[in-house]
This record gives C-alpha cells, structure tokens and sequence, in this order.
C-alpha cells in the first residue's frame, strides 16, 4: 500500500490526510510543533494516519505533499525528499512571509522555488487554488457537466498523471498550466486561484493569467 508523507499540518495538510486515507492510503503527517501535537487530528483520522517528525514523514512517504509557509522552505528535508513525487500546495503570502523579490517582480514561481530546495524530487503543483474545507466536499462523479477543475504544473510527466490520477478519485478533473516555469498562471492573484471552475473554464482563466498580479 502506497504511504503518503505530508509536511505540514495546517488546513490543507489536515484536509489532504482525510482525502488521503479515505482514498486507502497510509498517511503519515507532521508539523513543527511535534508528533504529538496531532494526536488529535490522528484520533479523529482514524488507524490510516499517523503523525510523525517532518524528517520521518518525508523518510516513510512513497509520495510527499509540502504544505508548510513558503517562508519555511529551507526547513523541508531535502534527501528524504529525493527522487520521490513532491505534492507542492504552497502559495507565497508577502504578508506572511516577507517579501521575495524574484516572486514579486515575476521573475520566479512558487513551485519554482521549491523544485530548487528539493533538486532531486519530481516537484508537482497541485490543490494550491482550492479552499482546504472544499476539497472534501465539492468532488463530483466523471462527467458531470458541473465538475469542478483544478490545476496542476510539473517539468515531470509521471508526476502529473499521479496529480490527475489523485484529483479525478477525489472528484476534480485536471487541467495542466504546463510545466513549472508556467505554475504562477496558478498563483495568488490570478483568475485561475481558488475559483469553483469547470475544466473548460480552467483552461480559459489559465490563459488570460498576467505575470503580474
């Protein structure tokens, strides 16, 4: 059975270990606080999760989800990282985690940033422009006129099929920004961000993005 390391307890990360498990994953989930610090996110959760240090869910995850501020980056381990599929939800929040240049002059992306922390994983953008209380509840069946789209992004085929793979289980069609150099069509600020949207609708906010926000 496939083990999902998540990094980062927050509203996303908590939503993605019941998402997970309920799709029949093992999950390991941690945050900076400590392990124990989750005992009762992982009691409600269920036997399919447990908690962790960062290090060991990053050592214990066949798949990975980083979904910690941007401004905690430089905390993710990179060598228990390595070579495995790297779920990035992280947007940058200026207010939060002070500004960074390159982000704010358009010159890099979120996603972009990450990949290079972690030059050894298959970094993958994905549920970054979704609400965390909306990724349990607003799935729906394959075909259904109203199925909501969300967007990923990735220099890795594989990666993108397993992100397609997750979203169609969990009831989202998938729409692919291209690879990460394209991922800020993604971020904060952009038509693309945390909209309810069909695919149809995806594709076209993808497209009239600005650089600049």
């Amino acid at each position: 059975m496939t083990t999902i390391g998540i990094i980062g307890a927050g509203h996303i990360g908590s939503a993605l270990a019941r998402a997970f498990s309920g799709l029949g994953y093992d999950v390991v989930i941690a945050n900076s606080r400590g392990p124990e610090s989750l005992a009762g996110l992982v009691a409600e959760l269920g036997p399919k999760v447990t908690a962790a240090t960062a290090a060991d869910a990053a050592d214990a995850g066949d798949i990975a989800v980083v979904t910690v501020p941007l401004k905690a980056l430089k905390d993710l381990p990179v060598e228990a990282l390595a070579g495995k599929i790297v779920l990035d939800t992280i947007n940058y929040y200026f207010e939060r985690d002070g500004h960074i240049d390159a982000l704010d002059r358009g010159e890099a992306t979120t996603s972009g940033l990450v990949q290079a922390h972690l030059p050894a994983s298959k970094v993958v953008k994905a549920f970054n422009q979704i609400l965390a209380s909306e990724i349990n509840t607003t799935g729906l069946p394959a075909g259904d006129p109203d199925r909501r789209a969300l967007g990923t992004a990735s220099d890795h085929d594989d990666a993108v099929e397993l992100v397609t793979g997750v979203y169609d289980a969990l009831g989202f069609d998938t729409v692919s920004a291209g690879p990460l150099s394209e991922s800020w069509r993604l971020e904060r600020d952009r038509p693309a961000y945390t909209a309810r949207q069909t695919a149809a609708e995806l594709r076209e906010n993808i497209a009239k993005g600005n650089r600049l926000p």
